[in-house]
């Protein structure tokens, strides 16, 4: 599995169409082996009550459109046609979720929607063995393939032309840039190998981008005794490849 991970790490791309459309875009792909599978537990719930209470504060004297990081990306999400308050972001669609309490839903999902809120970044997960070739963040034809759920129905729908996209090499995985995820890369409650996306734009500095990620890495690796992280950062000047215990 380390041999995969690092294959499809070393192969993800932002095309340049993203980079025109927002240069400042950086995506932080943190790909996690080793994970042991379990429901929500206490440690899970109560980071997900201080993230609670941090959206809380962050939302105490002002609407969740005007926080800084949600605002760029309802901008990003108007420069290739999406209409942000109908698709609204992860982090926005969480952040709006926080006062009446965010989902329990396992541990692995606990946590990453926790360290969303807690550091201002949408951030997606999927169960990395599902992939079918590396990552890669386009601007889609419109004719990919994307297969999700309608009115309790599964379906294949495709984006729109010129829509920023997830995919690998059977179709889109995530749409709208951190909108909604495709049932088939989904993270399960037996996901035992993870990838997830962190998004940055400005204001995130790369600085807060990296705690994020150090934040995250630091709590999946309690999921595990044989726990195993490698993260890239994909930026318009690559960085390369950084792994740990």
């Amino acid at each position: 599995m380390p041999e995969l991970i690092e294959e499809l790490l070393t192969g993800a791309q932002v095309e340049d169409d993203v980079f025109a459309l927002r240069p400042d875009y950086r995506a932080m792909l943190l790909a996690v082996d080793g994970i042991v599978p379990g429901p929500s537990d206490e440690a899970s719930d109560v980071l997900l009550q201080t993230a609670e209470a941090a959206a809380a504060e962050l939302l105490r004297d002002r609407a969740v459109e005007e926080l800084p990081h949600i605002a760029a990306w309802r901008e990003a999400y108007r420069a290739f046609g999406a209409k942000p308050q109908r698709t609204r972001n992860s982090l926005e669609a969480l952040l709006r979720r926080a006062a009446s309490g965010l989902p329990r839903v396992n541990r692995l999902t606990d946590v990453y929607n926790a360290v969303s809120v807690l550091h201002q970044v949408p951030l997606g997960g999927e169960d990395l063995t599902r992939y079918a070739g590396p990552a890669r963040l386009v601007r889609a034809s419109g004719t990919e393939p994307f297969d999700t759920v309608a009115e309790g129905t599964s379906v294949v729908e495709h984006p729109d032309p010129g829509e920023v996209v997830w995919c690998d090499d059977t179709g889109v995985t995530c749409r709208r840039w951190n909108w909604r995820q495709a049932r088939r890369t989904q993270l399960t409650d037996g996901t035992t190998t993870a990838l997830f996306i962190l998004d940055a734009l400005e204001p995130m500095t790369d600085e807060a981008l990296q705690a994020a990620a150090d934040d995250l890495a630091t709590h999946l690796t309690r999921l595990g005794p044989d726990v195993r992280t490698a993260r890239r950062l994909i930026a318009a000047d690559d960085e390369g490849l950084s792994g740990g215990p």
